[in-house]
């Protein structure tokens, strides 16, 4: 008998929540660092944490993607323009996440130099692909990762409508409360 889910698998609820705290955090950090000079104790670190937090998310992300079509997730509650609209938000934000990955890539082997993710092992460099990659790729990161933190910001309102004002699961089903 197939029963459908109530709430999502403990799996599902952790990578949710580990990819909501790394964008958070990347974001902060990715607009601080910026400003960072060379003679700022942070200048070389701050880069190299930020790269290779990045670079594990996408691992996470790629995983993400996995699970999420074999796995089999509980139903998006609300009206049909909220499940269609939650659907092409989720799409939305896995797409910003694959542009980040790739923009941040670029801009990060642009000079040839291989990604060094917590020296645990190195993401070769495919080196300049293009005239000006590095700056070009620079502001595609920028803005993709603020539209991102847009339509995170959305989702979050979303999940607190479905809880305060519609009173479903939705909310609960990604914190891993079973219903009744």
């Amino acid at each position: 008998m197939d029963k459908q889910k109530n709430t999502y698998d403990w799996l599902s609820i952790t990578l949710h929540w580990l990819t909501a705290v790394a964008v958070i955090g990347l974001f902060a950090v990715g607009l601080w660092m910026v400003d960072l000079n060379y003679y700022s104790q942070w200048y070389k670190p701050v880069p190299h944490w930020h790269k290779s937090v990045g670079i594990c998310l996408a691992i996470v992300t790629i995983f993400r993607l996995v699970w999420k079509h074999i796995s089999k997730p509980p139903a998006i509650e609300g009206a049909k323009w909220e499940i269609a609209a939650a659907k092409a938000a989720h799409g939305l934000i896995y797409l910003l996440l694959i542009g980040i990955f790739v923009s941040g890539y670029l801009i990060s082997t642009a000079d040839g130099r291989a990604i060094e993710v917590f020296n645990w092992f190195s993401v070769p460099s495919a080196g300049e692909l293009f005239p000006n990659q590095a700056d070009l790729a620079g502001e595609v990161h920028y803005y993709l990762a603020f539209i991102l933190i847009g339509l995170a910001a959305l989702h979050a309102l979303a999940a607190l409508k479905h809880h305060f004002i519609n009173k479903d699961n939705t909310l609960k089903k990604m914190l891993g409360v079973k219903s009744s």
